[in-house]
């Protein structure tokens, strides 16, 4: 077992529990396994705490900021392409995964109005379920009722599926390539004999990466393996409607190019970012960007159709931004075409951010959001 140390930690009940699963598995664990303890154990990983994650600034105690906190034209654009998709299947519902503060599910809640009955959340953290409650009842306190809560999904799902920097935060292996092979990078004790630091181990692996591109030594790269999981039982669930997926990310091409030595593995803390994932565990956040041909892929692998793919400035601007923006011009309100400019700017948001949507076989229709700049064909 390859080893590469990292700087220990002071103990935390987190690290702890970790350090006591690391020793139960003989003294290793895979990454996979990790990120999901660091961001998901109830009342202690990242997104089960209490502290405030999502905002504009450090000041307000948060960590990073997501487009529907930017800027509510966000919401109102991506309205239009979940409206057009619910008259078109038929269905009355939307269903959003990992709805973080609820400022998403409050602006499709405000635009759609009356043209849904009920929007349910995916979110097991308990925490985020009250603040996504809090939000709704100061945004939109008319359609407060609209709003439930979900664990798990139901065997049958009738209406249109949203996702907003949901696959980025789904646990990934990692894979090290050392010039000759592969091995699975995984987690160990620092000291197996002190406090509960954190040290990089590598174990030779079967897992190998769906392109073979001429790795250089050295190179660190991720298997997006539960975000392919999730698409799949999606697929099985979805029988109406349509799903739409924005993230940070790229197409396998350019994902698994060999330039990009160390991956895309990041970790975000006060509005700064850094590629350290085995220390502050717990304390802050920790991300991957998106394969999108993964996605593509095994959704029509399940049976799905891939509506379209393209970025999310183009999307936006498909779905009427361009329109928003015009009405804030003529208001004056430079506040919010300053925020809403980020979202479709290439050097902000336009370009990292991608968009994918999915239908169930035999439901695919020309999708508002791809109607111009579609990227389908180089998936």
């Amino acid at each position: 077992m390859n080893a590469q140390k990292t700087s220990s930690v002071a103990s935390t009940p987190l690290a702890d529990l970790i350090a006591a699963e690391i020793r139960r598995q003989g003294g290793w664990i895979g990454f996979e396994p990790f990120m999901a303890m660091a961001l998901y154990t109830p009342g202690l990983g990242y997104y089960s705490r209490d502290d405030r994650q999502f905002g504009s600034l450090p000041a307000d105690g948060s960590d990073f900021i997501t487009a529907p906190e930017l800027s509510p034209l966000y919401g109102r654009a991506l309205a239009r392409q979940v409206a057009q998709a619910l008259e078109l299947s038929g269905t009355r519902e939307v269903w959003e995964f990992g709805a973080g503060s609820g400022a998403l599910a409050a602006q499709l809640l405000e635009a759609l109005g009356e043209r849904i009955d009920r929007y349910t959340i995916v979110d097991l953290s308990a925490t985020l379920r009250e603040r996504q409650r809090q939000t709704a009842e100061q945004r939109v306190p008319a359609h407060v009722a609209k709003l439930h809560w979900a664990d798990e999904l139901p065997e049958q799902i009738a209406g249109v599926v949203v996702g907003n920097e949901v696959l980025d935060a789904m646990p990934v292996a990692l894979l090290h390539w050392d010039g000759s092979s592969w091995f699975q990078r995984g987690v160990a004790l620092a000291d197996p004999e002190g406090a509960a630091g954190f040290t990089w181990a590598d174990r030779p692996t079967d897992l190998r990466p769906p392109l073979e591109t001429g790795f250089v030594p050295g190179t660190v790269i991720e298997l997006p393996r539960q975000g392919s999981a999730f698409i799949r039982t999606l697929a099985g669930r979805l029988r109406q409607g349509a799903a739409f997926f924005i993230d940070y990310g790229f197409p396998e091409h350019e994902f698994y190019h060999p330039q990009r030595t160390g991956g895309t593995l990041m970790c975000h803390r006060s509005h700064q970012a850094d590629t350290d994932p085995l220390v502050e565990v717990g304390l802050k956040d920790i991300t991957a960007h998106v394969d999108f041909t993964a996605i593509a892929v095994t959704a029509q692998d399940a049976g799905m159709d891939v509506l379209g793919y393209t970025s999310q400035g183009r999307f936006l601007l498909n779905c009427g931004l361009a329109d928003d923006l015009a009405a804030a011009h003529a208001r004056g309100d430079v506040r919010t075409l300053a925020h809403a400019q980020k979202l479709i700017t290439e050097h902000e948001m336009g370009e990292l951010f991608k968009v994918v949507g999915l239908a169930p076989g035999g439901g695919e229709f020309d999708a508002l959001g791809f109607a111009a700049g579609d990227r389908s064909h180089t998936l």
